[in-house]
């Protein structure tokens, strides 16, 4: 068993760039949905003649899809996070996709019905109306979202009860918020799903990557909690959590 310092000091310097979770592998898991978003998004790129990836992260996701099916004519993807950008850059141009520097604000910096899909795999937000703008008359929205309250347990670990944080992020709004933007919701599902932190670099190393979650978190602003919870673990087992996660695809009818 390492101690609690070689764990925090790892995990503390270890690389957080991009969206590839493979340092976990074995220190922490997570369930998947059951849809399998990467696999579904491969058969919509490869019919689609023109798609738009928005907040691709580092290009992760997007790319595993390419490499599954066929490729659009016309392949973009914007991200806001330099880090991530160049990361995207490097995976997605050898796929032909251009990638595109944003501010994940409206607008988006593309013509309207420029597009005949956009995906998202977990945006921190989606901006109905620019998603419709760029839409053409039945193309499709596609992409799976973070859903209400996820990951909580840990959040709040550290946070506190978060009452109105919990209320957001909830399927049905978005769906609310889509169809007032134009768009016509096809499918909206949602799952929560069982994770574990197995020691206390998992648990640092993932609070570094999504810094959402606690905002502002570091090991020495934090340290009292981090001994506690790596005690926890060492006694009672993983830390388990429940992160949310809901699919959702919206039409652009035609005129």
């Amino acid at each position: 068993m390492r101690t609690f310092e070689e764990l925090i000091a790892e995990a503390g310097s270890v690389s957080v760039d991009g969206w590839d979770f493979s340092w976990l592998d074995g220190r922490a898991t997570e369930q998947r949905p059951s849809w399998g978003y990467q696999r579904l998004l491969a058969g919509r790129l490869a019919s689609a003649s023109a798609a738009l990836d928005i907040q691709t992260g580092g290009g992760e996701v997007l790319a595993g899809a390419l490499r599954q099916g066929g490729r659009p004519p016309v392949l973009a993807a914007t991200e806001s996070w330099p880090p991530n950008l160049a990361q995207a850059t490097r995976l997605l141009h050898p796929l032909g996709a251009v990638v595109v520097a944003d501010q994940d604000e409206p607008p988006l910096p593309f013509a309207d019905g420029a597009f005949g899909l956009v995906s998202s795999r977990h945006p921190v937000k989606a901006w109905w109306p620019e998603i419709a703008r760029v839409l053409r008359p039945g193309g499709a929205y596609f992409a799976q979202h973070v859903g209400p309250a996820s990951v909580f347990e840990l959040v709040e670990y550290f946070l506190g009860p978060q009452p109105e944080a919990r209320e957001g992020r909830r399927p049905e709004v978005e769906g609310a918020e889509a169809r007032a933007a134009g768009l016509e919701v096809v499918d909206l599902r949602s799952e929560r799903l069982r994770m574990e932190f197995r020691d206390i670099g998992a648990v640092v190393y993932f609070l570094r990557k999504v810094i959402w979650m606690v905002p502002g978190f570091t090991v020495e602003g934090h340290l009292d909690r981090l001994r506690e919870l790596d005690a926890r673990i060492r006694a009672e087992g993983p830390f388990v959590a429940h992160s949310a996660r809901f699919l959702i695809e919206a039409r652009k009818q035609i005129d």
